[in-house]
């Protein structure tokens, strides 16, 4: 995997963590963004060191994610069982389907491309589960309202 791409598949990891983060402890996007680049991105500890991230792709889905939330959580609604409203889902993947839906929205990724990484992302939080096949369903129908002409 090339270095760019690594830099992208983390900045879409640490875009889920700083959107559950935000929704959990009630935190602003910008002060978010600002613990991330300045704590964890890329930064180095005694014994560990946080993967490089792709800054602009970072700040484009935590902001885009946070501006188009309404249109996103609708899109995630739709892609949902009528019986299981986003509100109802975990917290953990609701973060994901943000993230994901603002790539999806505002991004130059293609859509499979965005859907293989984020169902990875799911692996990572949930590798023993059914999530990630969850998530493959409501991101493939996601993406498919998003920009039916990739299809």
């Amino acid at each position: 995997m090339s270095r760019s791409r690594q830099a992208r598949s983390a900045a879409r990891l640490y875009a889920v963590q700083a959107l559950f983060q935000m929704e959990s402890a009630s935190q602003t996007a910008e002060s978010v963004m600002r613990e991330f680049e300045t704590h964890r991105i890329g930064v180095v500890y005694e014994d560990a060191e946080m993967a490089e991230g792709d800054l602009d792709l970072f700040r484009l889905l935590v902001g885009q994610a946070v501006n188009h939330q309404a249109r996103i959580d609708q899109m995630t609604d739709r892609a949902l069982v009528e019986k299981w409203p986003i509100a109802r889902i975990d917290p953990v993947l609701r973060a994901l389907f943000r993230a994901a839906g603002a790539e999806l929205v505002e991004g130059k990724a293609p859509p499979k491309v965005v859907i293989v990484e984020f169902v990875d992302i799911a692996k990572a939080f949930f590798p023993e589960g059914r999530e990630p096949k969850f998530v493959n369903a409501v991101l493939d129908h996601m993406a498919r309202e998003a920009r039916p002409e990739a299809f």
